[in-house]
């Protein structure tokens, strides 16, 4: 039976035994993860940049490819400096310490090293990062409180964190307190995806609503069917009077027509922002964004499941035909139409618009979240909050401004990341665990863990599970 040492208490294991087992040297193990990280962190910001590019819509001027070209090398050397910086403060902490206690072991060598790293990447930039790893480490946090026992799993836990989030963020966009935290002119881009959503008219002091809000004449009647009136209209009609499928089509058009136009002259409070009435307004954006969400989730499923399609056309029903491909689209569309009928609901109680409505409205419409419940979308929203949150206290002058406090969040983000991935892998995110296996070349999962189980948390076991799991082999390799 291993004996269990207390936490910080140091143990004498080499770096070569523990960090790079397959060499005697600590600066060939440097340079070997640093070459493979440079490469692959090239390959991911090539995919990012020009995905940037693609969704821009404009073809790239000389000039803007020049600019992408550099930040895609800027941005491959904050990575691959990540990697490098981790390796080396492993090796020279322990010659400086003479071992390792359970903080210099991973968690102090990633945080300095993604000190230094940091600095290369573009500051506006940082932001993004910080937001991501602070994301995945709430979630590696949770995980590790739950295997030891101290938190237990809350069901819709992630659907009650995403609707608490979202009716906050979107109080600020009905208050258009998101316009005081302008970035280069432009409120953040998040506000940009919520107006999206639940529409313009929902924003403080929209400026270009329709004057059909106030100018479209709400008919008792319907014209008739253009299609029947009139001599030429009388005739075409004669000429296709045999033609009992043709006639069915015109006649559902034109109920069609009618339902809409129903719809549109029904009830509109005065104080509601939006043009027609309030259940053409509920019912046109429900519609619009389940389209929206079903065309991304079936472009997603077409993209992933490309090769299996070619290689087996039989799949295409079992492929797009099943629940999960709506599931997007209902919850896209749910948390639309739940929005605005609430807000429409409150303007009719109170009265008035307020930026307040969007608390019931938001929580109320987070009930669609449970169609798509996913704990990395509730996190970044909540993450996102918060940092608008901060920054609105800091702009009204509640809360003060600390200098740095974004790569700091940062790096100590990335030591809790680091931390798991070494010692407790199953508690890590398998997306994350997989980056760091592609970025190191499998160093990640070479690493020796054995002599770190003196600390009892089952660390080679650990490593032994997530390697089958995710078929992630212990093999060290090389680009040269």
């Amino acid at each position: 039976m291993v004996q269990v040492l207390s936490k910080l208490a140091t143990t004498k294991v080499s770096c070569i035994e523990y960090v790079h087992p397959w060499t005697n040297s600590c600066l060939e193990a440097s340079c070997g993860v640093y070459l493979y990280s440079i490469m692959s962190s090239f390959k991911i910001y090539l995919t990012v940049y020009m995905l940037g590019l693609v969704l821009g819509g404009k073809v790239p001027s000389l000039k803007r490819l020049q600019k992408t070209f550099k930040s895609i090398l800027q941005s491959t050397a904050f990575l691959s400096g990540t990697a490098l910086g981790y390796s080396l403060f492993l090796c020279s902490l322990r010659k400086i310490f003479g071992g390792y206690n359970i903080l210099t072991v991973s968690a102090f060598p990633a945080f300095l090293s993604s000190v230094f790293a940091i600095q290369i990447e573009k500051p506006h930039r940082r932001l993004l990062l910080s937001l991501y790893v602070s994301n995945v480490a709430t979630e590696t946090l949770w995980n590790m409180a739950s295997a030891r026992n101290l938190v237990k799993s809350i069901k819709y836990g992630e659907v009650a964190i995403f609707s608490l989030a979202m009716c906050i963020l979107l109080m600020y966009f009905k208050g258009g307190h998101h316009k005081k935290l302008e970035d280069g002119g432009q409120p953040d881009r998040i506000f940009s995806i919520l107006g999206f959503i639940v529409g313009p008219y929902e924003e403080k002091d929209y400026t270009t609503r329709s004057s059909n809000a106030n100018t479209f004449i709400r008919q008792q009647a319907v014209p008739n069917d253009p299609t029947v009136g009139g001599g030429s209209s009388w005739r075409y009609q004669r000429k296709h009077r045999k033609n009992s499928i043709y006639h069915l089509v015109i006649q559902a058009l034109y109920c069609y027509k009618r339902i809409v136009h129903a719809i549109k002259c029904s009830g509109r409070h005065h104080s509601c922002p939006h043009p027609f009435s309030c259940l053409f307004y509920t019912v046109q954006g429900t519609s619009k964004m389940f389209t929206v969400g079903l065309g991304i989730q079936l472009a997603l499923r077409l993209t992933m499941n490309l090769k299996q399609l070619i290689m087996s056309p039989s799949s295409f029903k079992k492929v797009f035909f099943n629940k999960r491909t709506i599931s997007l689209a209902t919850a896209l569309g749910g948390y639309c139409g739940l929005f605005r009928a609430v807000c429409c609901l409150m303007r009719h109680i109170t009265g008035k618009d307020s930026c307040y409505h969007a608390i019931p409205a938001g929580l109320i419409g987070g009930i669609a979240f449970s169609q798509y419940s996913d704990t990395t979308i509730a996190l970044y929203i909540m993450w996102k909050m918060a940092q608008m949150t901060y920054s609105l206290g800091v702009e009204k002058g509640i809360l003060p401004d600390v200098p740095g406090f974004t790569a700091f969040l940062y790096c100590l983000s990335t030591a809790i990341l680091f931390h798991a991935a070494i010692l407790e892998p199953t508690n890590l995110r398998p997306s994350y665990w997989k980056f760091l296996y592609s970025l190191s070349g499998g160093r990640i999962a070479s690493m020796n863990r054995k002599p770190l189980d003196v600390w009892g948390l089952g660390t080679s076991d650990s490593l032994a599970s997530v390697i089958k799991k995710y078929g992630t082999k212990p093999v060290v390799k090389f680009y040269i």
